[in-house]
């Protein structure tokens, strides 16, 4: 397996980062779920994006997958469970043409080292309702499914978390562009 390097996405790389999430859209599509059918929200994108908080592993110069994690508790969500205590995941999406290769789980095991490093004591994450597989993805991940929050505007309300752990999947590279870009 040739290696897979993660980095802060760049501006300019908004379209990679929602060519990864219609991919995903349109798999979820095929398997008759209902997660995600309706347009990507760039601006969600481009905000984590010019923040910092949104990620590409790249194998070789092809962006494979993506995951944004911060700080921001959602509180329709969140607000009952300490919501400083964590870091939060979203947008986790891994190429159809890397699948079954665990990439999804190092870049969970990475953002919960980062968890760990920045004195967190939770990594949470809330799924599609409906998307069972999904659920049981995040679980066989050491995830525990706190509650599931049934609100009739959201269609996602399935909370998870996990400890953070200094455990990584991934180690962080940053280009010089990346830096420059920050600045």
């Amino acid at each position: 397996m040739r290696a897979v390097h993660l980095r802060a996405a760049l501006p300019g790389e908004l379209r990679q980062v929602e060519g990864l999430w219609l991919e995903a859209a349109r798999w979820l599509a095929d398997r008759g779920l209902d997660q995600w059918q309706y347009p990507p929200r760039r601006w969600r994108m481009e905000e984590a994006i010019k923040a910092g908080h949104c990620h590409l592993a790249f194998r070789g110069d092809r962006a494979v997958a993506t995951i944004t994690v911060h700080e921001r508790a959602d509180p329709e969500w969140w607000s009952e469970d300490d919501p400083a205590s964590a870091l939060y995941v979203h947008d986790l999406v891994v190429s159809r043409a890397v699948a079954g290769q665990a990439l999804g789980a190092r870049l969970l095991n990475w953002a919960g080292a980062l968890a760990h490093r920045r004195g967190k004591r939770w990594l949470r994450l809330e799924a599609w309702k409906t998307n069972h597989l999904l659920h049981r993805y995040y679980l066989d991940q050491g995830f525990e499914l706190l509650r599931i929050v049934d609100l009739p505007h959201r269609n996602s309300g399935a909370l998870f978390q996990r400890a953070a752990s200094s455990r990584t999947g991934l180690r962080p590279v940053t280009s010089p562009e990346a830096k420059e870009s920050r600045r």
